[in-house]
């Protein structure tokens, strides 16, 4: 197949397009950059050209056309993904999702929503409403869009109460657009979800989603302080753990993480101090307190509710999830970052195990999600970077002591997960999607199903870097 750039870009005209080169390049690009590994690979890639959809009618309209004119199609939101998740490898159309955002509807306990809203703009109209607001939600909220949160997303603040993001009952719903002679509009519940959830958009175009809510509450921003990692990192176990205690967050940093690159936080602790940060349902403070005290070693140094700081911090969950790489980076960009899962029931014994065998090279930062009802600890660990080639060394020994390592130095969905195919998403890949043009390069077992991961994946479509002017 040779795309026809041109006859599409023609063809899509009367769809609001984005013509500057520098808007085309910034639309094209993610936080991809966080990896060394990524940024050698990806930096140069853009795509074509860049629509902006404001309904389904135009989604349809923009896929039947790249379909009979054989461009590749990426979909986008804000791009706040850091797994090269919405890089056209292949160039084409991206159809950026940004004007697709109303809140269509909203009910007792779920919302239904178009993939282009700001998760706080949905969270806002919600609170409005009905004083509601989304489970579960990226450290990236100001910025990220429901959409690409289903798409690229796997958990985030809330998942300390609620689990992960595919966890059965935490999406209600998702309507999909294939990418066929024809697009068909598809309607998802149940197993079915898995197909097109955290798929990248390689199988299919989300067009609306319905989501589960929970009440809102005026959470309490925390840092609470101690002299070990050990204590930090059980009281925050042990905080999540006790049922009639709700929160949403519960992030611990390894020392100097809060001292060294949280600017407002840094007058307030020591360079050996380990933090734990947390939201508190107002309503559970007294039994927070009460928690808290039985923890000689715990020093609550900041409460939102009764703040005697002379600058706020500023959310808490803008320190926690991805947050905490983006504020390490900007004061030392040689660092860079693990996706680590420590399973109960041993979490707190490997996280240990680790920190003995990496010291300071890897710094822990743990974020308490439950897996299956039970406590255990998504790790965000700040590396520090010297090499490709001990990255990965690093990578390796995790994985021999036991740790499951989400790898956020590859783009594949494989390669970033489990190592394995999903057959469900591969599968209806196959129906949604039978050129192969949503999303090229980032499904493995679309493109080589013989692949053995023995080393990273070189998609054989992603177009080249240009050549360095002799």
């Amino acid at each position: 197949m040779t795309p026809n750039i041109a006859a599409a870009k023609a063809a899509l005209a009367h769809i609001e397009m984005d013509e500057s080169p520098v808007t085309i390049r910034n639309k094209s690009r993610d936080f991809f950059w966080y990896s060394p590994i990524l940024k050698a690979r990806l930096d140069h890639l853009e795509a074509d050209f860049v629509v902006n959809p404001a309904s389904e009618a135009e989604v349809i309209e923009i896929l039947r056309t790249c379909y009979a004119h054989d461009v590749p199609v990426t979909v986008r939101g804000a791009g706040t993904g850091n797994y090269g998740q919405a890089m056209p490898l292949a160039g084409g159309c991206l159809i950026h999702m940004a004007r697709f955002n109303k809140v269509r509807e909203i009910h007792p306990g779920r919302v239904i929503a178009e993939p282009g809203c700001i998760i706080t703009d949905l969270d806002a109209e919600c609170r409005a409403h009905s004083g509601q607001e989304l489970r579960m939600m990226p450290s990236t909220a100001a910025t990220a869009t429901i959409g690409g949160f289903i798409a690229g997303g796997s958990g985030g603040v809330g998942s300390c109460t609620w689990g992960a993001l595919r966890d059965l009952g935490n999406i209600i719903r998702l309507r999909v657009i294939t990418m066929e002679a024809e697009p068909r509009v598809l309607e998802f519940r149940g197993e079915e979800l898995h197909r097109v959830s955290h798929a990248y958009g390689t199988n299919g175009v989300i067009t609306e989603i319905e989501m589960p809510l929970a009440p809102a509450y005026d959470w309490v921003d925390l840092f609470v302080a101690f002299d070990t990692f050990p204590e930090a990192a059980a009281y925050a176990a042990g905080l999540a753990n006790e049922d009639g205690i709700l929160i949403k967050l519960a992030s611990v940093y390894e020392a100097p993480i809060a001292h060294d690159w949280f600017q407002r936080v840094k007058p307030h602790v020591s360079a050996g101090d380990h933090l734990v940060g947390l939201m508190v349902a107002p309503q559970s403070m007294d039994g927070f307190l009460t928690f808290t005290a039985r923890h000689p070693g715990a020093r609550v140094i900041y409460r939102s509710d009764a703040s005697t700081w002379e600058r706020t911090p500023g959310p808490v969950f803008e320190h926690g999830w991805n947050h905490t790489t983006l504020r390490a980076l900007k004061f030392d960009p040689s660092i860079t970052y693990l996706q680590v899962r420590y399973r109960f029931p041993d979490h707190l014994d490997l996280v240990e195990k680790v920190r003995a065998t990496f010291g300071a090279e890897v710094l822990q930062h743990l974020e308490v999600m439950r897996e299956n009802g039970k406590v255990m600890f998504a790790g965000l660990p700040i590396v520090r970077y010297t090499s490709d080639a001990r990255l990965e060394e690093i990578v390796r020994m995790h994985e021999d002591m036991g740790c499951m390592i989400f790898n956020p130095h590859r783009y594949t969905l494989e390669e970033g997960g489990r190592q394995s195919t999903d057959r469900r998403q591969l599968d209806f890949k196959r129906e949604a999607d039978p050129k192969g043009l949503l999303n090229p390069g980032k499904m493995i077992a679309w493109d080589a199903p013989d692949f053995d991961y023995s080393e990273i994946y070189a998609y054989k479509g992603m177009r080249p870097a240009p050549k360095a002017a002799e």
